[in-house]
């Protein structure tokens, strides 16, 4: 497909989309000064069918590519990067069923998420277990399969239908369930405390004898996957989309400056070269950004067609994947937050007012950052490309060191 026809594909989709950003936009601000969580923005959503957007047009969905969720998800991400952080393990869940065609529950799921279906996360503990290791449990009961345990940084789960919960089985195996929401037994709780993305809903998850749908439990195997690739890129987006917004309101703050410096060079703000040049450098830094994200994004959608066609080097397409993604996020991480401190350069103190809030920006992006750190994913790519071994493709946080 053409350049040409590629965009004008792109713009069909996004423009079905767009003016619900645009509501979403006009909000942000005040949902993250009075703290309010998004749930009216998340139905409108919900109701334009965005949850389904990469699902086959066969399957119900709107057929998005790859390539062409991450485009929508950075501009969701500039309307409010809370939004595409709190929809991860909603659009991973999806990207998942999409490349296994063969997956027995791959319909079912499909056809639940066109219904206005939305997946939330519970993976992460603060407990005493082990790296890789989980309290949360799936016991073989008299009356069934029962989930028990605690789950922290659950972002999406205050919004989903459905909640994707990685825990151990009866044998200490690794396994995945999925469990409504609404379910008795389950305690969904905002109370995530961060200074920045402060409305995803990242709170505590608890389940007390939950109910579990035998079908719905999956051993989880330890093997390269895009999806890791894919995950990151999320986080990237929404980055991605922080920076954008911060350009936007560089550009709004200094159209609208009426004073300035004795040492400017110009009677408005606007026409400073000195401010020209920080609101130039800015756009500079959000664009490679952006082009970055894309760039991996075009990477990952490649390992996903070999991978949903088992395509003889699908290994070696997951590979480039998980690679292209690490090393974007050291570049995008570096740019965007260069970008929203910048943003303050153009400027006084009134760009500090708190009813501006521009702090914001530097916040989410600082706290989407601090996923995966960058530091760790540095390292990966420096022993990957001098050993061929330090890709991991997973992630696990936990008490005491994970021996290697």
């Amino acid at each position: 497909m053409s350049v040409v026809a590629d965009e004008s594909r792109y713009a069909a989709l996004a423009e079905r989309y767009r003016p619900i950003f645009a509501r979403i936009a006009e909000g942000a601000t005040a949902r993250e000064r009075d703290r309010r969580l998004p749930f009216d923005e998340i139905e409108l959503l919900r109701a334009e069918g965005f949850g389904a957007v990469a699902i086959p047009v066969a399957s119900g969905g709107a057929g998005a590519t790859v390539v062409e969720l991450f485009r929508l998800l950075i501009e969701l991400g500039e309307a409010d990067s809370n939004l595409p952080q709190l929809l991860r393990a909603h659009v991973s869940a999806v990207e998942g069923w999409v490349s296994r065609p063969h997956d027995p529950r791959r319909e079912v799921w499909l056809a639940r998420v066109v219904d206005g279906a939305l997946l939330g996360n519970a993976t992460s503990e603060r407990s005493s277990a082990g790296v890789g290791a989980f309290n949360t449990r799936v016991r073989r009961t008299s009356d069934g399969l029962r989930l028990d345990g605690a789950k922290h940084y659950s972002t999406g789960s205050l919004f989903a239908d459905w909640i994707w919960v990685a825990a151990l089985d009866d044998d200490d195996k690794q396994v995945s369930v999925i469990v409504n929401a609404r379910a008795d037994g389950v305690d969904r709780r905002d109370d995530w405390d961060g200074f920045g993305q402060r409305v995803t809903g990242s709170g505590t998850t608890t389940f007390a004898n939950v109910a579990v749908d035998p079908a719905d439990l999956t051993p989880i195997v330890a093997a390269p996957t895009h999806t890791t690739a894919f995950l990151q890129l999320v986080l990237l987006a929404a980055l991605v989309g922080v920076g954008r917004a911060a350009l936007r309101d560089a550009v709004g703050f200094v159209r609208t400056r009426t004073r300035v410096y004795s040492q400017g060079l110009a009677d408005q703000a606007a026409d400073d070269p000195l401010v020209q040049q920080v609101v130039g450098r800015i756009a500079g830094l959000v664009y490679a950004a952006e082009a970055t994200t894309l760039a991996a994004a075009r990477v990952v959608q490649a390992a996903h067609e070999a991978v949903a066609s088992d395509a003889p080097d699908a290994a070696d397409h997951v590979r480039l994947a998980e690679l292209a993604a690490v090393q974007a996020q050291s570049t995008v991480t570096d740019a965007v937050l260069t970008a929203t401190t910048s943003l303050f350069e153009v400027g006084g103190a009134s760009a500090t007012s708190e009813a501006r809030r521009l702090d914001r920006h530097w916040r989410n992006a600082r706290t989407l950052s601090s996923h995966n750190p960058v530091v760790y994913q540095q390292r990966a790519v420096g022993a990957e490309l001098l050993r061929g071994d330090g890709l991991l493709y997973s992630w696990h946080i936990g008490e005491g060191r994970r021996e290697r």
